[in-house]
């Protein structure tokens, strides 16, 4: 979708951001959790992706030294498919190299392959298992890596 738009999330974001979680994930993570990666976290980066002042999903990065990692990524359930994720996780993987990162990972569902495949379409590799990493049901977690 070309009228997409990926920016910076601001605190007005929020509440739409709340909405995307409790959609998306079965432990949606809370108001203070995204205040204090806006506010409190120094590696904190979001994102967001928009269409036409809507937003229908986000991503959260964190940069240390050299090194970024994924810690969120979201496209609302009615908006997946139109490759908006890959379109987002692109603007997301070209503004870490931009400001230094050399590798990045993240870590994902193994049931998840849908995105485990939009992954290894930007390079990333398997990297190993978090065993029981999920706490909503104690699934295992693919790590995946790739060198910027």
């Amino acid at each position: 979708m070309s009228n997409a738009i990926v920016r910076r999330m601001v605190d007005e974001d929020i509440d739409s951001i709340l909405t995307i979680e409790e959609q998306c994930f079965a432990t949606p993570w809370t108001r203070d959790a995204f205040d204090h990666e806006l506010h409190d976290n120094p590696y904190a980066l979001y994102y967001v992706i928009e269409i036409e002042g809507t937003i229908i999903g986000y991503c959260g990065l964190w940069l240390i030294i050299d090194e970024a990692h994924v810690t969120n990524i979201a496209i609302l359930p009615s908006y997946r498919g139109k490759r908006l994720g890959n379109a987002l996780f692109n603007a997301v993987l070209t503004h870490a190299r931009q400001l230094g990162a050399i590798q990045l990972s993240l870590e994902v569902r193994v049931s998840n392959v849908v995105a485990q495949k939009m992954y290894r379409r930007f390079g990333l590799i398997p990297g190993g298992i978090r065993k029981n990493y999920y706490t909503d049901n104690h699934e295992d977690a693919l790590v995946m890596w790739v060198k910027l």
